[in-house]
């Protein structure tokens, strides 16, 4: 009935609430990107051979197919009207998709053989993609408005900050920050490594940054002072703000390391462990406007925790086959979605 294949059990625990199912499907395809429209009525599920899928949020009735990108989709992003969908892949486009009537309304060159990122803005009038070094921004209708100079290496990742005003990118060297009005950055953030993933925090104030060297930088925007967290068992790859920005959980390994950001900030102070997953943890994401984590692991472990000073509780988890392939908390952060590497697709509340 779900794609949940068990309750973990504790006899040393009393009993917790479980994920409620709410439904279940199978894309039959390896899922490379997941996301929630903005009103929440439509799931996109993007496969890696290419197609995207279209769900209701509400029972998973299908919704539509979209043919995606011929040599497979890499990346997916809503417009805040929910009915945009850009994507990303390696035929080297950049395609704008209608999901009301299913057509593509827009097809743009990214600028290389492959497209790995696409990121439109929270305020709804700018889209931006990254294919290698290629850093391009666009307008709703498909209109290029910039071609940023070329980055020093490839771009690994691009994320807007929450009122949409400024973006930034990560590659080798750091972070860049963009003002979407404007040609040439606003700012770097320098350091002799390779970054692999970043995240602004909700308020603004910082950017965290996962690296290939097993650290996390965090930075002051308004300064450019960083500092810098060591110790990972690997490199990081998840990062996620909670929604009062105060906690920062980062992977890396088997436990999710939570830093306190409020105050003075993290620096010398000792992190929360989150202790549950017997291998990798892949993928991490906080409510949206609430205060629960989920995390995704390697183990097919997939668990909702609230982040306490002295303790972490887990609420809820559930089993998958196989390991996890992603996680999106609904808008209204009462549902999560969840896809393992098989192509199962469940849809669970929190009780």
């Amino acid at each position: 009935m779900s794609g949940f294949m068990m309750r973990r059990k504790d006899k040393r625990k009393p009993p917790q609430p479980s994920l409620q199912a709410m439904w279940r499907t199978d894309i039959d395809d390896h899922p490379i990107g997941l996301a929630w429209s903005p009103d929440g009525k439509l799931l996109a599920a993007a496969g890696v051979s290419g197609p995207i899928t279209l769900f209701s949020g509400r029972d998973g009735a299908l919704q539509g197919n979209l043919p995606g990108h011929t040599l497979g989709t890499m990346a997916i992003s809503w417009h805040k009207d929910s009915r945009l969908l850009a994507s990303v892949g390696q035929d080297g486009k950049v395609r704008l998709w209608d999901t009301k009537t299913g057509r593509q309304t827009s097809e743009m060159a990214g600028g290389a053989s492959w497209v790995e990122r696409v990121a439109f803005s929270p305020a709804g009038d700018w889209l931006v993609s990254a294919a290698g070094r290629k850093l391009r921004l666009w307008d709703t209708s498909g209109e290029l408005k910039y071609e940023y100079p070329d980055a020093n290496s490839t771009i690994t990742d691009i994320k807007w900050r929450h009122d949409g005003k400024q973006f930034a990118i990560s590659a080798y060297n750091g972070v860049v920050l963009y003002d979407p009005t404007k040609a040439e950055p606003l700012n770097r953030f320098e350091w002799q490594g390779s970054t692999l993933t970043l995240e602004w925090s909700p308020d603004g104030k910082h950017i965290a940054t996962g690296d290939q060297d097993s650290t996390v930088h965090f930075w002051l925007v308004a300064t450019g002072q960083d500092l810098q967290m060591w110790g990972y068992e690997t490199k990081v790859l998840e990062l996620a703000w909670s929604s009062n920005s105060r906690y920062l959980a980062t992977g890396g390994g088997t436990q999710a390391v939570i830093w306190d950001c409020s105050g003075k900030g993290p620096e010398n102070t000792k992190p929360i462990m989150v202790e549950g997953h017997r291998h990798l943890i892949k993928h991490l994401k906080f409510q949206r406007r609430g205060r629960l984590l989920a995390s995704g692991g390697n183990d097919g472990l997939l668990a909702i925790w609230k982040i306490e000073k002295k303790k972490p509780v887990m609420l809820a988890d559930a089993v998958f086959k196989t390991p996890i392939a992603g996680l999106a908390w609904s808008p209204n952060d009462r549902y999560i979605a969840v896809s393992d590497e098989s192509g199962i697709l469940s849809i669970a509340a929190v009780q």
